[in-house]
């Protein structure tokens, strides 16, 4: 394989785990942020989803952000009677979002990134030595 289409790919692969860190930051920032308003939803947990697109430019598969969702898994409840947002037994909706497991899609995102910056690396160093050998 050509090294240009292999940094190509492996830096289509650095943005859409950078974008996957973006959103992962976001729900640890608001893993906290209850609703405003009696009976109003709380912060939605993300999810990024992925998908392989043709690099007609180039000529390769590259991965790319192909949607960020909400999660549809049910929101847990806390009793706090005198928060705005309570209902008529004092329970507050509070986001779906588990710290512990975006924790480890965080790290699961940082080792994806390493890679891939690694794959960048490594092509960089085997053109350097291509030139070097044409010398």
């Amino acid at each position: 394989m050509d090294l240009s289409k292999t940094l190509h790919i492996a830096s289509a692969g650095m943005k859409a785990q950078g974008d996957r860190m973006r959103v992962i930051s976001e729900n640890l920032a608001n893993a906290n942020s209850l609703a405003r308003s009696p009976g109003g939803d709380p912060y939605q947990r993300q999810i990024v989803t992925f998908e392989n697109v043709m690099n007609e430019e180039v000529g390769v598969q590259q991965v790319k952000v192909d949607d960020v969702i909400k999660d549809q898994s049910d929101f847990g409840k806390t009793y706090k009677p005198g928060h705005p947002a309570a209902n008529e037994e004092g329970y507050v909706k509070t986001p779906n979002v588990k710290s512990l497991v975006e924790m480890a899609d965080m790290r699961e995102t940082q080792r994806s990134y390493q890679a891939n910056l690694k794959v960048i690396e490594s092509s960089r160093q085997m053109m350097q030595g291509l030139i070097s050998l044409m010398r």
